[in-house]
């Protein structure tokens, strides 16, 4: 037996987005409370596009009693949301998809979540074997520059753009200088 996910030409799910919904249903009253959008196609569209139309989910999902909400996807991020109104708060970079289920800890005072980021194989996403955790925010502190810009969704598709544009502009900033010293030289 053999299962793959189907894809079209450029790596994204055929089916209509989004691909990958956490949902919170209030039992008693048999009604949705609310829907969030889980992961992205960052890794599976082509050049790294950002597009927001969530990543399957495989795996389950951890409830803290302080009310947040950790979940992997078929993306390589851990992501946190409000357990109350669904909004996304936080994401965190892992090698390979996480697709597992997260789990929170204490040690030492603080409190950790971690994640089996092992990918999938009939997903077609990347492949590894690591265990990550995540230490939880201490009270007033905030995330560090590097996972507020890189480590996010898009953030390397922006850098190595930005690295890109930044290599020409250089490189046409020396040629017309050589150009321009070469000019006075044979003047």
């Amino acid at each position: 037996m053999s299962r793959a996910v189907v894809t079209s030409p450029f790596g994204l799910l055929c089916n209509k987005p989004p691909w990958g919904e956490m949902v919170a249903v209030d039992v008693k009253a048999g009604k949705i409370v609310w829907r969030s959008t889980v992961g992205t196609t960052e890794d599976l569209a082509p050049l790294g596009m950002l597009l927001r139309f969530g990543a399957p989910l495989v795996n389950g999902l951890a409830v803290t009693a302080a009310g947040l909400v950790f979940t992997g996807a078929m993306d390589p991020y851990l992501c946190a949301f409000d357990a109350r109104s669904g909004c996304e708060l936080w994401q965190g970079r892992l090698p390979v998809p996480g697709v597992a289920n997260p789990m929170t800890y204490v040690w030492k005072g603080e409190q950790y979540v971690a994640i089996g980021a092992g990918g999938h194989s009939e997903a077609g996403t990347s492949i590894g074997d690591s265990l990550v955790a995540f230490r939880l925010a201490r009270p007033g502190e905030a995330p560090s520059l590097r996972s507020r810009t890189i480590d996010r969704p898009g953030g390397r598709f922006f850098s190595g753009s930005l690295a890109t544009a930044l290599a020409i502009v250089t490189l046409a900033i020396v040629a017309l200088r050589w150009r321009r010293r070469r000019r006075i030289r044979s003047t």
